[in-house]
């Protein structure tokens, strides 16, 4: 992953390709996706397993109650439909904020922001959506790095980057919403940590912003999001297969077969009597 301030040659970036490495690029601590070269997968077997999920009916809503019940542990979502989901998350998520604006002192309506205008909310939606945005960047880069699709989404659906909301979904109880809550109560003077360090300089609401990010990519990195979030996607995906069955060095390139599954590669079935064959 590299970061800001980050400079690297042509040549090192053959070598690295050549040699099979991953390359992302990415803002301080990975908290922004930026682009990025190959995968670290060297099969293709979660991003398939993404593709067939997503695409029936009933597979696609078995994985949206397992993130579901990721999110909020102790809920029996079987047999919920997405408009039942949809409900649920919705009467949790509103407790969720009503909970950290009690904690931190701060006065909470809704949550209303606008993409194309920063500015143009309060400061608590102001700090969520910072988070927010430090949380998706985070998911994008193991999202590619892990070879599966941003844009193949189970719950969120339609944008290039659906499978990213429904994975930064699965933390932001957790980590975003508390931490941005936390950031505006010591602002405005209703929260003080009780930490030895002194309180920062920064504390004014101008530098909202790049406090609240700050405070993100601290908790993203002593948290281990990164691991936690790559176990969550593989479980997501190949629930039955080991981790490190993923990772193995040999992959073994095979050709689809509608009956069967696969089929070697690399032979000649002309006369329906593989011959192994150059190529």
């Amino acid at each position: 992953m590299l970061g800001p301030g980050t400079n690297i040659t042509h040549q090192a970036m053959v070598l690295l390709g050549d040699s099979g490495a991953s390359i992302v690029w990415v803002g301080e601590q990975g908290v922004r996706y930026y682009a990025s070269g190959r995968s670290l997968a060297r099969s293709s077997r979660l991003i398939e397993a993404q593709a067939r999920l997503v695409s029936g009916r009933l597979t696609r809503l078995e994985v949206a109650r397992q993130m579901y019940e990721m999110r909020f542990a102790g809920e029996d979502t079987s047999g919920l439909t997405m408009q039942q989901l949809r409900g649920r998350e919705g009467a949790r998520i509103r407790g969720v904020y009503r909970d950290s604006a009690s904690q931190y002192g701060v006065e909470w309506t809704r949550r209303d922001y606008s993409p194309d205008d920063f500015a143009n909310s309060n400061p608590i939606n102001q700090a969520l959506s910072a988070a927010h945005a430090c949380l998706y960047g985070v998911v994008h880069a193991v999202i590619v790095a892990l070879g599966c699709s941003p844009a193949l989404g189970f719950v969120h659906s339609g944008h290039e980057l659906s499978f990213v909301y429904d994975v930064a979904d699965l933390y932001k109880a957790d980590i975003t919403i508390p931490l941005a809550f936390q950031v505006v109560g010591e602002l405005q003077g209703t929260w003080s940590s009780d930490a030895d360090e002194a309180p920062s300089m920064e504390s004014e609401f101008d530098d909202l912003p790049g406090i609240t990010r700050r405070r993100v990519r601290d908790a993203i990195s002593d948290g281990k999001i990164l691991a936690r979030c790559t176990r969550d996607i593989r479980s997501l995906l190949l629930p039955d297969d080991p981790i490190e069955e993923d990772e193995k060095d040999a992959v073994v390139l095979t050709l689809w077969d509608e009956k069967v599954g696969r089929v070697a590669a690399g032979a000649n079935y002309s006369d329906g009597t593989p011959d192994e064959v150059d190529f």
